[in-house]
């Protein structure tokens, strides 16, 4: 590693209600791969905000290659040098791989006739450089995820960028996507490159980073070289405090506990006789590889999804859902692993989130009982420990951890008896994992029954009584959790039926 690439210093940043920044620095050397970590409303994201010109600092100095940068835009940050890959990825699908990285920036003959021919050469060029197979005409809708975030790198790099902000650059990719994305940021790194890697999968951290910053409640807490500290020092500096999850050894649900939930050979998009029983008080887990049609399976009994055939048996009587809101009416709430798009309205308030598939029960005719509203919202921020200013903050400025809670509070409200939890740590800290599992096991101890999609095993293998494991569409096994490892599920996960 070289000199010092970024130096942040004394960062200040204030929202109404809420001091985001108190005081943070942050520097990072030509050549290295710094982590930046903290639980949800750590001020991560905030920080880089202010770093790629979408958010101004009210304080506080920005050093960049020697020269302090008053960053106004992120077309600013971008001439500088300053490249940021968002989690959730800003590529226009239904354009070419060539036209995502030029648009805006297209070369032109004459001074203002598009030059094609050359967009695509020079295309092929910085693809070539990074090793990539992607032809530069595929249309970006049509790749993997994995190679649509290649593309968003490509795009930085194109802009001459020096310094990398990933975001979660691993949260929707399979284990060898992840491996060749590591190959690549080495790559980079070697290249003299400046990357900050923000990550929950703190696993990770030991495999691709040199140093880690960590970040609590809006301030600088310390940074370390990632040789010389332990899993469970990042956890404490994140937290403040010791979180241990004990695996689960033996399921919780009695023997004769009844069977509240039944789907019987269904069929759907990427479902293939499937076929499944849910009892009361149980975490069902479901397993598998991306692809394999977990979601597919859930979307279809929760009728997001139209089914070819099969049957759904609630309490043993037989039942029609042909929509989400045929779900909600038999108790079943569903919280989508892209909580953004279908779990949430970001651009409403806590409170309107909160009570939205409840709005009959607080309905006084044609008037909302408003009384009644802010009580039982006050109640459920509580109750999950909600982190927000007021009931009448915009979800969109809560954290991912904090925008989680307010779907399960949203289920929780509902008083649903089966819920569906689709990946329900993506994206979140370790100290809201741990509430989010608290808050499972209290559901279940209430009676409630939860079928749980995750793609970490060690949290499966936390939380679940039971395992049901796909592959490709089918169930290819099941598993009590006393007899489950990672090994046997994924023998499973790797073998079709």
């Amino acid at each position: 590693m070289s000199g010092v690439l970024l130096e942040m210093e004394g960062i200040h940043k204030r929202f109404p209600g809420v001091h985001a920044l108190n005081g943070v620095k942050l520097d990072v050397r030509a050549g290295e791969v710094h982590a930046l970590v903290g639980e949800n409303g750590a001020g991560k994201s905030t920080l880089m905000k202010v770093l790629n010109g979408i958010y101004k600092k009210d304080a506080g100095t920005i050093v960049y290659k020697g020269k302090e940068e008053n960053i106004e835009n992120p077309i600013a940050a971008q001439k500088l040098g300053i490249g940021m890959i968002h989690q959730e990825l800003n590529l226009m699908p239904h354009l070419s791989v060539c036209d995502n990285i030029f648009i805006g920036k297209e070369p032109k003959r004459f001074g203002f006739l598009l030059d094609a021919a050359k967009a695509k050469k020079d295309t092929q060029a910085l693809l070539d450089s990074m090793h990539l197979n992607i032809p530069p005409t595929a249309t970006v809708k049509d790749l993997t995820v994995a190679k649509q975030q290649m593309v968003e790198i490509a795009k930085a790099l194109s802009n001459n960028s020096d310094l990398l902000v990933m975001d979660e650059p691993t949260a929707a990719l399979t284990e060898a996507e992840i491996q060749e994305l590591f190959r690549f940021i080495r790559d980079l790194r070697s290249k003299g490159h400046g990357i900050i890697y923000i990550s929950h999968r703190l696993d990770e951290l030991w495999q691709i980073t040199d140093r880690i910053t960590v970040m609590r409640d809006g301030q600088y807490v310390g940074t370390v070289n990632t040789n010389e500290a332990t899993k469970e020092e990042i956890i404490s500096m994140m937290v403040g405090r010791v979180i241990y999850e004990d695996p689960k050894q033996a399921s919780n649900v009695p023997a004769d506990a009844p069977v509240v939930l039944e789907a019987k050979n269904l069929i759907a998009h990427n479902v293939k006789n499937v076929s499944f029983q849910l009892r009361k008080g149980e975490i069902l887990g479901f397993a598998g590889l991306m692809g394999a049609g977990r979601t597919e399976t859930m979307r279809a009994l929760f009728g997001a999804d139209a089914r070819a055939s099969g049957d759904i048996f609630l309490n043993g009587k037989k039942v029609d859902i042909k929509s989400p809101s045929d779900a909600v009416a038999h108790g079943i709430g569903y919280l989508s692993e892209d909580r953004k798009a279908f779990g949430l309205a970001t651009g409403l308030s806590v409170m309107d989130n909160c009570v939205m598939a409840s709005i009959p029960s607080y309905a006084n005719g044609l008037f909302m009982n408003d009384k009644k509203v802010i009580e039982s919202t006050n109640e459920y921020i509580d109750k999950i420990a909600i982190k927000t200013p007021s009931i009448r903050q915009l979800v969109r400025n809560l954290s991912g951890g904090n925008q989680q809670k307010v779907v399960v509070a949203k289920w929780l409200i509902k008083n649903c008896d089966i819920l569906i939890f689709d990946e329900p740590t993506r994206g979140i800290d370790v100290g809201a994992k741990s509430e989010i599992y608290k808050l499972m096991n209290l559901l279940v101890e209430e009676g409630k029954s939860i079928i749980m999609i995750s793609s970490e095993l060690p949290e499966v293998l936390r939380m679940s009584d039971r395992i049901i494991v796909m592959c490709e569409g089918a169930v290819s096994g099941e598993l009590e959790i006393g007899e489950a490892t990672q090994t046997n599920i994924m023998t499973y996960a790797t073998t079709k039926m």
